[in-house]
């Protein structure tokens, strides 16, 4: 028994280290960290630099009204893939 809950406890460790390592923020992530995620590119990469070195980005609509090239449904793909902006993941606005 107390080998199954080492290895049920590994297993569980190891998930979450996935999952923490898959969260990344706009406000902190490396230029190489953002072009690792489909849809963002050295060019767009270098946008969100620069728009995160004159102010860090607040939520996802500040994101989105500052930098040229990602409208929601790019945010959508972005949030799917881990990106988080203040650990937010990104929700539509309301219709």
């Amino acid at each position: 028994m107390k080998r199954f809950v080492t290895s049920a406890s590994m297993a569980l460790l190891w998930s979450c280290g996935i999952q923490a390592a898959a969260a990344l923020d706009a406000n902190t992530a490396t230029q190489a960290q953002l072009e690792q995620l489909r849809g963002i590119g050295v060019a767009m990469s270098e946008k969100l630099l620069a728009e995160r070195a004159r102010q860090p980005f607040e939520s996802w609509a500040d994101l989105l009204s500052r930098v040229p090239g990602i409208g929601p449904r790019g945010a959508a793909r972005l949030s799917d893939q881990g990106l988080r902006v203040g650990g937010q993941t990104y929700e539509p606005p309301p219709r």
